[in-house]
């Protein structure tokens, strides 16, 4: 019975390697699978999915206005993998659903939770309402050894930034991942 994932966690704790990963078990026992990638994350990417540790995989960009229910012949597919699905839709997450239950067909989504105010993404919040699985993957504070959950945005010289949109794509010039302690206090 096909299911819907939900994988994630703070930056840096390795989701897209695990995506690239579990991609790979599937292709290698000869099944088919299918990447997507919102197209905001897109610019930085190039159209693949990367990891920090120089895996790499070609997707399919996806907008907003994407329609998972137009993808045709899914027949022969085994996975859906998504990255970066805090930037889908409540849309884009029903129709990911529709998948795993008309077709059954597993999808599995890779993605932040919250943002540098500590606020639910739109695809996040669809994603922690539906899936069937949710899976924390870990990673540690950078100020200390507890477990990071939470995302800090941070300016040129290391000062938190407490304001401004909640998209902004970047690495870590511009995010570091912590626990709520240090999340709140600076």
């Amino acid at each position: 019975m096909a299911k819907l994932h939900f994988f994630y966690s703070t930056m840096n704790a390795g989701k897209s390697t695990s995506l690239l990963q579990v991609n790979h078990n599937y292709i290698e026992k000869n099944n088919k699978t299918l990447l997507f990638l919102p197209k905001i994350a897109h610019k930085s990417s190039k159209g693949k999915i990367k990891s920090r540790i120089g895996l790499e995989a070609k997707a399919v960009i996806i907008d907003d206005n994407f329609n998972f229910k137009s993808i045709e012949n899914l027949n022969n597919i085994s996975c859906v993998f998504v990255d970066e699905a805090q930037f889908l839709t409540e849309k884009h997450i029903k129709e990911l659903s529709k998948i795993v239950d008309v077709k059954n067909i597993n999808v599995m989504c890779y993605g932040i939770r919250t943002d540098f105010k500590g606020r639910l993404f739109p695809g996040s919040r669809a994603l922690l309402a539906l899936a069937d699985n949710i899976i924390e993957i870990k990673t540690v504070c950078r100020y200390c050894d507890k477990k990071a959950t939470m995302v800090r945005r941070i300016d040129a010289f290391g000062n938190v930034v407490k304001t401004g949109n909640q998209i902004l794509i970047g690495g870590n010039d511009l995010y570091e991942s912590v626990c709520r302690k240090h999340f709140f206090n600076n």
